[in-house]
């Protein structure tokens, strides 16, 4: 078996000819043979967007209540570590590597996934420790994605909107459907998506389940420098904004409260904890603004939905004369709609390839921002997304901003590079 996390990572792709397989089959195949099982409440956190940090938020929240908390996210930033937490802190190298090795021992012959064998080698690890709360993040969909073998006490979908079509399908109905599989009969299931597809109610309808809505069951109300929340489990006034940037993150907020509202039972959380929570709460790469000047804004939104709430959250910042983006995402994202949300705050383009083979290259998308009308004087093209960060450093001035999205790989490559380490 190998010996070390990294060459664990590079033994985990040559195991099935995808990278995305969705299906239940092979990865319950596995799961029956592990012996895992949970009593402690379960979470789980679909949605096209916000379900990263509806997830950091109810750990954290949770954590502040004195509990251990499991929390299995992805994908990472620079760190595969990054996926598995237990009582607040990233799981060792060690660690993985003897939770890989137990996937492997009893995997025989099914063709896991890289995503299927990561998520039983981490839910073998919460298994094996001590937690009051398992919080699972949706890897892709919802109905066939490997985190679904396990039955949540609560099941939340935070955003309904056009991505990965290829895998889920053209319209937001036929995507809230399968967001929908992970509710199941007789537990809460929540949508925080004030416009959800019909299918999803009506699927939710059908198996039992007990859906809360936002704007309905639940809601928040903003106030100067503040914010209120109204739930199942009553009000909450007087809440701190959270430390995570962007207005969307109050409905985050809202949607995690709603999913301990669901488990207060079992798990009450005091106002203490949620006001210690919402303030200390971290998510790297989610609007996140480095320390300094020039201004620079990390952002892995990689959707039309996610890149307007980043022009949004950009527009809602103080005046800086001039904007310049750092740019690279994969060529099945739908390149257009996104460039056309984000065109109208960026001034110059610093365009990076990602990589193969479902990385977009940086001339694709220059030709897709001229057909966009963006003029060829304000692009440059980079082999990475390093390159382009650190062109982009090279140029700015001290009173501009400089802004990278796309993808988690092009934050990621901005954050590697060492003039964002001195940041």
């Amino acid at each position: 078996m190998p010996q070390t996390l990294s060459a664990w990572l590079a033994y985990l792709e040559t195991l099935h000819p995808k990278t995305i397989a969705l299906g239940l089959d092979r990865v319950l195949a596995v799961f029956e043979r592990m012996s895992i099982g949970f009593r402690c409440p379960v979470i789980t956190v679909a949605g096209t967007n916000g379900k990263g940090s509806t997830c950091a938020i109810t750990e954290r929240m949770l954590s502040a209540a004195g509990y251990r908390v499991g929390l299995y996210t992805s994908p990472h930033l620079t760190r595969y570590n990054e996926r598995v937490r237990i009582a607040g802190a990233e799981a060792s190298d060690d660690t993985l590597c003897a939770a890989f090795a137990a996937v492997e021992a009893v995997r025989h012959d099914v063709a896991l996934t890289y995503f299927e064998f990561g998520t039983l080698a981490a839910l073998w690890l919460f298994a094996r420790n001590r937690i009051d709360a398992l919080v699972l993040e949706v890897g892709l969909g919802g109905r066939l994605d490997a985190v679904n073998i396990i039955d949540p006490d609560v099941a939340a979908v935070t955003t309904v909107a056009i991505d990965h079509v290829d895998y889920l399908g053209a319209s937001r109905e036929d995507i809230g459907r399968e967001k929908a599989g992970i509710f199941r009969a007789g537990h809460i299931a929540i949508c925080a998506d004030r416009d959800p597809p019909q299918m999803l109610i009506e699927h939710a309808a059908s198996i039992g389940a007990k859906l809360l809505r936002l704007g309905v069951d639940f809601d928040f109300v903003t106030q100067t420098g503040q914010w209120s929340y109204r739930g199942p489990g009553g009000t909450r006034h007087g809440l701190p904004h959270p430390a995570l940037r962007g207005a969307h993150q109050l409905a985050n907020a809202a949607t995690a409260l709603a999913a301990l509202d669901g488990v207060r039972d079992r798990l009450p959380v005091s106002m203490g904890a949620v006001r210690d929570a919402l303030v200390s709460v971290e998510l790297p790469g989610r609007f996140q603004v480095l320390p300094g000047r020039p201004i620079q804004v990390l952002d892995v939104a990689h959707n039309p939905q996610a890149a307007r709430v980043l022009a949004d959250n950009l527009g809602a910042m103080g005046f800086q004369p001039e904007t310049w983006a750092v740019f690279g995402i994969m060529g099945d994202k739908d390149i257009d709609a996104v460039i056309a949300a984000m065109k109208g705050r960026i001034d110059h383009w610093r365009l990076a390839t990602l990589p193969p083979p479902r990385g977009a290259n940086a001339s694709l998308l220059r030709n897709r921002l001229e057909v966009a009308g963006v003029a060829s004087f304000a692009i440059r093209e980079y082999d990475d997304p390093a390159f382009a960060y650190e062109a982009a450093r090279g140029e700015v001035r001290e009173t501009d901003r400089i802004v990278v999205f796309g993808s988690f790989l092009t934050v990621a490559g901005a954050l590697a590079s060492p003039l964002a380490r001195s940041s």
